[in-house]
């Protein structure tokens, strides 16, 4: 396994699920909630947000198949739209591909907010979908990088399980702006991110064309 592909695969899948930046929704989203009901909305949550990344990891590539979609486009598409979710978190917005103001407003009234909106799009968002597929795509041919995009998937899975857990005490200690500041700083990490993904795309794009005769 290439220690580097691994570490830059978690920081990803962490850095675009953000479940520190969720914390204050969460916590909003439950107040009112038993200790019971929080602790199985946490686990639907958790489960939800590893069923969906799991579940396009393994079979999303066929998406690719079925539509005639390039690995470079998709490269360069998915980049533009984690760049936009990046953008938005510099910014201290919550992106408009994860959750919109009538979803939090309508899943108050829910019990099964750990899957919609907690699950999907929150955690698991098109964001997180898509930085999923992308290292599946990276790491195609090598078995030891292909398991640790699903080894990030359960780490992260597991970090935000506890990070929910314990989210009223830590949101009581960095309060809504500390959270604001965690979201900008990984924001700007999936900027990064979003940016390579795009060079990637374009370089293998056009080192396709110029194989295939297009150019040169």
């Amino acid at each position: 396994m290439s220690l580097e592909f691994a570490i830059t695969t978690f920081a990803a899948i962490f850095a675009i699920v953000n479940p520190i930046g969720n914390i204050p929704l969460f916590v909003a989203l439950t107040e009112d909630y038993t200790p019971e009901l929080k602790r199985r909305v946490i686990i639907k949550t958790c489960l939800t947000t590893f069923a969906v990344l799991t579940g396009f990891g393994v079979f999303g590539q066929f998406v690719f198949i079925v539509y005639g979609i390039t690995i470079p486009a998709f490269k360069i598409a998915g980049g533009l739209l984690l760049f936009s979710v990046a953008f938005s978190m510099m910014q201290g917005q919550r992106s408009k591909t994860r959750i919109s103001e009538e979803e939090s407003q309508e899943a108050m009234d829910k019990e099964e907010i750990g899957v919609v909106p907690l699950g999907i799009p929150l955690f698991a968002g098109p964001g997180a979908i898509t930085t999923v597929m992308i290292y599946i795509s990276y790491s195609t041919g090598d078995v030891f990088d292909l398991a640790s995009v699903f080894v990030s998937i359960i780490a992260t899975t597991i970090i935000s399980y506890f990070l929910l857990k314990y989210s009223h005490a830590i949101f009581g200690r960095m309060g809504r702006s500390g959270a604001l500041a965690f979201s900008r700083i990984m924001g700007l990490l999936l900027a990064a991110v979003a940016v390579s993904f795009v060079l990637s795309g374009v370089g293998q794009a056009i080192h396709d064309y110029v194989q295939s005769g297009v150019l040169g």
